[in-house]
């Protein structure tokens, strides 16, 4: 019997992969758009019989690589053919976005269902540009490079006598469930499953269903899905909590007390809503011959969670606390930010204070940093210091606060003095609408309305806002590797589209030739008390870049400040307890060169998590919050309504109602016999006829149909709603 041939050494194995990688490289950028057959660039390799897997394996390493791409028996060299690699970041039924891998790209590629190749979110693609119908980035799925982990939530089905999974997003077409015996579920189930088989399109994919959340009938549970399928959860790992189980059941040591400012007998308190647990701010104030002796006194929380600690790991992985209807994921276990990181009335708490002296104006002066102890004075309440700050509270109220009495005229003061200086620096106030959602004993929403905000909760802001630029003032002053809060200027393309809509919508608009935050300030002026308003702080909020995190202070244009950062917010955003730890070193040592040698390189960690972590908790939220908006107007069908045009797009108009809830029409539900063009995302225009609906129209609807699912609502036009005047015009 022939003996086979020994394998090379692996140093020579290497070598023979190495040089039959460049040599595809070469021979396939030479043949350009017109590629060659896999037997003619192994003849051009000189691939030997012996060689012929090492020849496989450097072209399988050229594709994942995006490299090359085959089609048929063909390759092709991927730069010839202006082909770009991807990550799929969002998938809904009919189609998906692709982020591309090159940074000046800087929006996500839209992607037609039919182009998807069955790609997954986080798969990493290669994805080539077609004609686009929107002007914006638009392309298909040629290959998928790395298939990621998919798992999927949805809805049991029947279909043809058996069970199948009816995704939430990826596709309209149901996906075929193999059997798990530890499993038992039903139809109109809600389910986590996996993906444990491809195909070329989603409907050929194969899933096994690995939890059953109970009746998609219930936004409490559509809202779980959601949760688990972004491994967000309220448990935390059992080394955690026994750590801060520890920490909250021990006495603070009187080790602790030392080198710390004593301002137990400073009247300091806290104001939060009425429903909350976790009190990290307080504050404190005075006049001073010169203006303002303002105190913020936030919770210690790096004194309790260590570097490389579990809890410490378990924060940073988080990111941030997650809100939604009445719900939390905390960031850190709740023994820690409901307990002994709270500062609780006539309690003694370990903080980390900002103490800035103000002049008459309200003009930051200077500020100090230092570790200190306070007593509470009381649990102040924004619905409560609202009513005495506008002559409204009953005799009760004044007892209970008689201790601060004196200070809320100060702070309110101190307020419309930094407001006055905000508008003076030209920051522009969008309003965006906040939801408050009720819900009943069972956990069902029964109301949303929108959420109002009084004076207290300004004073609050503002007072926050201070501590934020002194904390972001002294890292730049002294050069410490620091985590900034960031905002960048738009970019011109999004100032152009943004004038371009404001135009056609019959809007003033600026000259915008160098845009400054005072320019859009300019913009929402004009448009505060008109029925358009709402619209167009949405669109000027869209123009926006987006805030984020980062090593370098390059200034928030949102603000119009130079140096910001965030400070008042340790037991609920990991950017701020990063920044008091880096601080207390700063006030320890007063060395930059140590804080530096400490922490470079773990504020650049914190800043790209603490961004990323942002993202996604924003975007869970909203998608939560959405599935009680469903479960809220599932009451209300058929019920006619008045609301606003808020988004136009070649599918329909949104439409928000005055309780904030939004739903979309849609343009096969606007007339069978009628056509329509979209005009830049600015108004539907009836071809063959006179109607036409724009953005800040009124229109009258009726809701059709709600899905928990996916938080849609189903608006349908009222007939007499048809040619709506502008709201510009009214």
């Amino acid at each position: 019997m022939a003996k086979s041939p020994a394998a090379p050494p692996k140093r020579e194995t290497a070598e023979i992969l190495a040089a039959y990688i460049q040599k595809c490289k070469l021979f396939l950028a030479d043949a350009g758009i017109h590629g060659l057959e896999e037997t003619v660039l192994a003849a051009k390799c000189r691939t030997k019989k012996n060689g012929s897997a090492l020849f496989q394996t450097a072209l399988e390493s050229l594709r994942k690589e995006g490299l090359i791409y085959k089609q048929r028996r063909k390759y092709y060299w991927c730069a010839a053919l202006h082909c770009k690699t991807g990550t799929v970041v969002r998938l809904s039924r009919t189609f998906g976005f692709v982020r591309p891998d090159d940074a000046e790209e800087t929006e996500d590629w839209f992607i037609p269902g039919k182009f998807l190749l069955g790609a997954l979110p986080q798969d990493r693609v290669l994805i080539r540009s077609i004609p686009s119908r929107s002007g914006k980035p638009e392309g298909e799925v040629l290959d998928i490079l790395e298939p990621a982990p998919a798992r999927l939530t949805g809805i049991i089905i029947r279909e043809d006598g058996h069970l199948v999974l009816l995704p939430d997003t990826m596709s309209k077409t149901p996906i075929r469930l193999l059997p798990n015996k530890d499993l038992s579920y039903q139809e109109q189930d809600k389910v986590l499953a996996e993906i444990v088989s491809r195909g070329t399109r989603h409907a050929e994919h194969k899933a096994r269903v690995l939890y059953s959340f109970g009746s998609a009938d219930s936004a409490a549970v559509c809202a779980k899905a959601l949760l688990t399928l972004e491994n967000i959860s309220p448990v935390f790992p059992a080394e955690a909590e026994a750590e801060a189980a520890a920490l909250a059941s021990a006495p603070i040591p009187a080790e602790a007390y030392q080198n710390r400012l004593d301002l137990r007998d400073t009247c300091i308190f806290t104001i939060d809503s009425a429903e909350s647990k976790d009190l990290d701010d307080a504050v404190s104030i005075e006049r001073t011959e010169t203006g303002y002796r303002l105190g913020v006194h936030i919770a210690d929380v790096s004194h309790y969670v260590k570097p490389h600690s579990a809890l410490d790991k378990e924060a940073l992985a988080r990111g941030t606390s997650l809100y939604y209807a009445d719900q939390v994921v905390p960031m850190l276990p709740k023994a820690l930010s409901n307990g002994i990181c709270s500062l609780n009335p006539q309690e003694d708490r370990l903080t980390f204070s900002a103490l800035m002296e103000l002049d008459e104006q309200g003009v930051l002066r200077s500020y100090t940093f230092r570790k200190t102890v306070i007593r509470s004075r009381v649990k102040g309440v924004y619905k409560e210091i609202n009513a005495l700050l506008d002559g409204t509270a009953e005799p009760a109220l004044h007892e209970k606060y008689a201790e601060v009495m004196d200070m809320l005229p100060i702070l309110n003061e101190l307020c419309d003095k930094r407001l006055a200086l905000r508008k003076q620096r030209g920051a522009p106030e969008i309003e965006t609408p906040e939801s408050k959602i009720t819900l009943n004993a069972q956990g069902i929403c029964v109301d949303v309305q929108p959420r109002t905000r009084g004076k207290s909760e300004c004073i609050i802001e503002e007072m926050m806002l201070l501590a934020n630029e002194s904390a972001a003032r002294v890292a730049k002053e002294h050069a410490l590797p620091f985590v900034y809060r960031v905002h960048d200027a738009p970019s011109s393309e999004k100032i152009d589209a943004l004038q371009e809509g404001l135009l056609r919508m019959g809007a003033e608009v600026p000259v915008m030739t160098t845009v400054q935050p005072r320019t859009l300030a300019e913009i929402l002026e004009k448009a505060n008390g008109t029925p358009a308003a709402p619209v167009i702080h949405g669109m000027v909020l869209r123009s926006m870049a987006k805030a984020a995190y980062e090593t370098e202070p390059v200034g928030h244009f949102g603000l119009a400040l130079k140096d910001y950062a965030h400070f008042t917010s340790p037991i609920r955003r990991y950017p701020d307890l990063a920044i008091h730890r880096i601080l207390s070193e700063w006030c320890s040592t007063g060395s930059a060169e140590a804080v530096q040698k400490r922490f470079t390189k773990f504020a650049a960690k914190a800043a790209e998590q603490s961004s990323q972590r942002e993202l996604l908790t924003i975007r869970v939220s909203r998608d939560c919050e959405a599935c009680y908006f469903a479960e809220y107007m599932r009451q209300h069908l058929g019920e006619e309504m008045t609301g606003l045009v808020t988004g136009v797009t070649d599918f329909g108009i949104y439409v928000m109602l005055p309780n904030t809830v939004e739903g979309m029409i849609s343009i096969r539900d606007m007339g069978e016999d009628k056509l329509w063009t979209n005009d830049h995302n600015i108004r539907l225009i009836q071809e063959n006829g006179s109607d036409v609906y724009q953005l800040g129209d009124t229109v009258k609807v009726i809701c059709t149909k709600t899905d928990l699912s996916s938080g849609n609502i189903d608006f349908q036009l009222v007939e007499e709603s048809e040619g709506a005047a502008s709201c510009l015009s009214c």
